[in-house]
């Protein structure tokens, strides 16, 4: 994590294989939240052995009173109606990464799904742990700003380094995604790239990880992924564990418009 006051002299480039570098502008050459809160409650204790209250009302009771009002479906509750505004109607996984504060560069993920419109998001895997940028989140990513884009962005294609663990999201094996040298604390970072998905900031959605296109104009950055976890700060990605990378790649559909809502707490509650 980031050591305040020492941030500035902390920012040695990434050292990225050539072809890698020349392609991107992103996380590798440019640039604890709540648990899971579309959890249900946990059932009441069962009264073993218990009567019912004197005065309960009988069976007739609840006939008199008319059906009950329909439920509505269950949201993902750290996230701000904007927020939720943004996710599309026919998505139906969601990976939520909410940073631990507008300048930290640690997060959680957890991943939802909502599989029945009826009743909603619900928890399907982690929390997992995971880093963002190094100077943290932003409304407007810049090339080099050092900051995650804050947002909802669909996972439309992956890669990596090692061959695909299994997953119907379309993936290029390269040794393009080749990385060395050291993270901002220090740390190796190869292997960062033995699996990565891309995000869909900047890019466009369904070409390969590697795409250099930038619809929005290079000052805007580009080559956000989720991607392996070195264990330090980002440039501009998002990383989790090597183990939960492949648990993701093999549960993400892109039949079912998977896509990440990212940012810090604040940010999410709009």
């Amino acid at each position: 994590m980031p050591r305040s006051g020492s941030r500035a002299s902390r920012r040695p480039p990434y050292t990225v294989g050539a072809a890698l570098l020349l392609l991107l502008t992103g996380c590798a050459a440019a640039g604890t939240a709540p648990g899971p809160g579309g959890a249900a409650p946990g059932p009441a204790a069962v009264r073993t052995g218990a009567h019912a209250p004197t005065g309960a009302a009988g069976p007739g009771a609840a006939a008199a009173r008319g059906p009950a009002a329909p439920t509505a479906p269950r949201e993902i509750r750290m996230l701000g109606q904007t927020v939720r505004s943004a996710i599309p109607a026919e998505s139906r996984q969601a990976l939520v990464v909410t940073g631990n504060s507008p300048d930290s560069s640690e997060a959680t993920a957890v991943l939802y799904t909502r599989d029945d419109p009826a009743v909603g998001w619900q928890p399907a895997a982690g929390p997992w742990p995971a880093h963002n940028a190094l100077y943290g989140w932003t409304d407007e990513h810049r090339v080099n700003d050092l900051r995650t884009p804050i947002g909802v962005y669909g996972l439309t294609a992956a890669g990596g380094l090692l061959e695909a663990p299994g997953t119907e999201l379309p993936y290029v094996q390269s040794p393009a995604f080749t990385v060395s040298g050291e993270g901002f604390d220090g740390e190796s970072l190869e292997g960062a790239f033995d699996y990565v998905i891309a995000i869909d900031y900047n890019r466009v959605p369904g070409a390969s990880p590697l795409d250099p296109t930038r619809p929005l104009g290079e000052e805007r950055g580009g080559g956000i992924w989720l991607h392996v976890d070195h264990g330090g700060p980002t440039q501009g990605c998002i990383s989790l564990p090597a183990e939960r990378m492949e648990e993701l790649l093999r549960i993400l559909d892109p039949a079912k418009l998977p896509v990440i809502v990212m940012g810090d707490g604040a940010a999410l509650a709009r």
